[in-house]
């Protein structure tokens, strides 16, 4: 065996060994798919089974629901509309908001990219394939709440408005958070506030919070339902789960159920609605 040959077997051994350690290569996308995620190393993931809700089926968020779906209208015929934050209590019906918007308008070419506030960070890399494609793209992130230096901040940040690159017409962003301005407010950040000519100006701390959420051009509020609210989701989710019930022997289970975990939200009227029909059936 010669040298050369002896140097290409002992690169095969090394390369034998590189290979495994390597990242797969990224899939193609599937670009039927309705809803996709967000995956490192850099693809988008097909959702072979989307959670849609009807939008029929959130109540006591009509206002609400309303002015998103009024948006989303506007994007998928290709109107001006804006990036919407969806801010307010939890459990209320801020997520399951958004993903009715796809049940409603995936027809008309409305898609859903899932991703998780770690990943917002590769959010230039996540629109670059979308500029060319027909579709209408809603980027939807959960839960969002930052630290002031978090890399994910700063991208969504850009990617709202200041990047140099221009954002494509066919993605908007919908985000949720627990949070108005998405990044946590202490009481020192007012100490620099100060009043001029009877008007209130706020510090540098203050401005900077409040810069990333008033990117957004569309704030939707969601607040803790009222009692008759509750009881009448719990209701409602019954009758779509063709549960046949007495609202006298429901109604005292459901408000103590509330009461065990100290809110009346959509999310706890749906889990006791659960409880209830696993329960009858029984």
């Amino acid at each position: 065996m010669t040298d050369i040959d002896r140097l290409f077997s002992r690169l095969d051994a090394l390369l034998d060994r590189l290979e495994p350690l390597l990242p797969a290569a990224a899939p193609e996308t599937d670009w039927d798919a309705v809803a996709f995620r967000w995956r490192r190393p850099g693809y988008l993931q097909p959702v072979r089974h989307p959670q849609l809700i009807e939008p029929d089926a959130l109540l006591g968020i009509e206002r609400q629901k309303s002015l998103l779906a009024r948006n989303t209208a506007q994007f998928v015929r290709g109107l001006p509309a804006n990036n919407a934050l969806l801010w307010g209590s939890r459990g209320t019906g801020k997520s399951s908001l958004i993903r009715a918007m796809l049940e409603q308008f995936a027809g008309e070419g409305l898609r859903l990219i899932e991703v998780e506030r770690r990943d917002l960070a590769d959010l230039p890399e996540i629109v670059e394939p979308l500029y060319e494609r027909p579709e209408r793209f809603v980027i939807f992130s959960d839960d969002l709440s930052f630290e002031a230096d978090d890399p994910s901040y700063k991208a969504l940040k850009a990617t709202l408005d200041g990047s140099v690159a221009a954002a494509p017409d066919n993605v908007l962003i919908y985000a949720t958070s627990n949070r108005r301005h998405l990044l946590p407010e202490y009481q020192r950040d007012n100490l620099d506030t100060r009043v001029a000519d009877g008007e209130i100006h706020h510090g540098e701390a203050v401005e900077e919070k409040i810069s990333l959420s008033e990117r957004f051009g569309l704030w939707i509020g969601f607040h803790a339902f009222r009692q008759e609210d509750y009881l009448g989701i719990v209701y409602h989710t019954l009758q779509r789960m063709q549960i046949v019930f007495d609202e006298e022997a429901v109604r005292p289970e459901a408000l103590r159920f509330a009461l065990e975990r100290g809110s009346r939200s959509g999310r706890v009227a749906a889990q006791f609605a659960r409880d209830w029909a696993g329960r009858t059936g029984l």
